[in-house]
């Protein structure tokens, strides 16, 4: 398959889109990005893995990332892509192809851009972050990543969201004593006691955070219970999955000791974390952008890559087309008038001096 970057971006994201890359199969489709951009003379292009970067050289005052990747969550009989009036259906449609589309194309069709650029699709964005392949660039090259601004094209329908929550996991334990559920006397039920945390839970009052005018929402949910030895068995052990989503504001370290504070007398073991990233708007290149789009701006409710940027010390934000909510339903699609109007905007910003 030959991917016409500069034709319709509808028809370039249903191509994407019919092109599967489920989280470590990207390799095929990177190779067609590849030789794509390879044939834009502008660019100088290069890969590390599953992950295509191509930056301009103009000489240009400041220069602008625009990332997006490349790989979906598993295919859920939603490919190939199918076409209902203005909605494009398939997997991928809304996270991320259309984001990836609009990039592709920008790049084959703005010309004389104000700013260098800098374009990386990468893998593994769906999995575990040790596989992330923005993250490993961010370690093996640095410099490829190095800019002024960044945009993550990631879905959200036509605002700019800023940041992005931290999130964090934990295992919350409850210990009590075996014993036969017919002499439950004897035992100590870690179950039962596992209601205290619980309790907690129902009683927790989320923070509610305004940071450059993005409100970011806090919460502190169990995710999953385990424990019980057998039927007969009075449990001696209990683990509550506790995952904590936080403002910005925080730092991991600030985070983790919240967990601890909320489940002080409890064996807690904190066993994921990712930090967030601040909105930024106030860094000029990122007032520029917004200024620029004239779009709402609200919080990103959620973790994106923006929080790599943000540790290499490069303002980001989120944009691009797709509703958020629909990433990663069997039902996922694109409204196709979002993909248009996500260039027009895009082109706007890129060719602003």
């Amino acid at each position: 398959m030959t991917l016409d970057l500069a034709g319709d971006p509808v028809a370039l994201t249903a191509a994407l889109v019919d092109f599967p890359s489920v989280s470590g199969t990207e390799g095929p489709l990177a190779d067609e990005v590849f030789r794509a951009l390879e044939g834009l003379k502008r660019y100088e292009v290069t890969r590390d893995g599953d992950t295509v970067v191509a930056r301009t050289n103009l000489g240009r005052p400041h220069r602008v990332v625009l990332a997006g990747h490349l790989d979906t969550v598993p295919i859920a009989g939603n490919v190939p892509s199918r076409r209902e009036g203005d909605l494009l259906y398939g997997c991928g449609t809304t996270d991320m192809k259309s984001g990836d589309a609009v990039l592709l194309h920008l790049a084959a069709t703005v010309e004389e851009p104000a700013h260098d650029l800098t374009l990386v699709l990468y893998d593994n964005e769906e999995v575990e972050a040790s596989k992330n392949g923005l993250g490993r660039v961010g370690r093996n090259h640095p410099d490829w990543l190095a800019a002024d601004f960044a945009v993550l094209l990631e879905p959200t329908d036509g605002t700019v969201e800023g940041g992005c929550q931290g999130t964090m996991r934990a295992k919350v334990t409850t210990h009590g004593k075996r014993a036969h559920s017919a002499r439950s006397w004897h035992g100590v039920n870690a179950i039962h006691a596992a209601a205290a945390i619980l309790d907690t839970l129902n009683a927790y009052e989320a923070r509610q955070v305004d940071i450059d005018g993005c409100v970011y929402r806090e919460g502190l949910n169990a995710v999953a219970v385990s424990g019980g030895v057998a039927g007969n068995v009075i449990p001696d052990r209990c683990e509550v999955t506790v995952n904590f989503r936080f403002a910005p504001d925080r730092s991991e370290a600030q985070a983790e000791a919240h967990v601890r504070e909320v489940f002080a007398g409890f064996d807690v073991e904190i066993t994921d974390s990712a930090p967030g990233a601040l909105p930024g708007l106030s860094a000029p290149a990122a007032a520029n952008f917004v200024a620029e789009l004239g779009a709402p701006v609200q919080a990103k409710l959620g973790w994106t890559d923006v929080a790599r940027f943000a540790s290499l010390g490069i303002p980001a934000v989120n944009f691009g087309p797709g509703d958020p909510n629909l990433a990663h339903q069997a039902g996922e699609y694109v409204d196709t008038r979002k993909i248009t109007e996500a260039v027009q905007a895009l082109r706007r910003y890129l060719a602003a001096d």
